[in-house]
């Protein structure tokens, strides 16, 4: 059984028919094109990721505990 209940057989029908309407070209630079999307989303997903770390609720955070810690002392 291959993916989603649907055999080998009809999936590889489905490749041949897609290669035959769009061509091994169109394919690969779709394909670039995808390649390139993902990227550029998980490195927004990073970069939004960083800067919730060094909002300034965090930057509180750290004072807080700095100034306890000399407290202690």
């Amino acid at each position: 059984m291959g993916i989603g209940g649907i055999g080998i057989g009809p999936l590889l029908v489905i490749l041949v028919i897609i290669i035959l309407l769009f061509g091994t070209k169109k394919l690969k630079s779709l394909g670039g094109d995808l390649g390139s999307a993902v990227k550029g989303f998980k490195k927004a997903l990073n970069n939004d990721a960083d800067e919730n770390l060094e909002t300034p609720e965090a930057k509180t955070v750290e004072k807080e505990t700095t100034n306890s810690e000399e407290e202690k002392k």
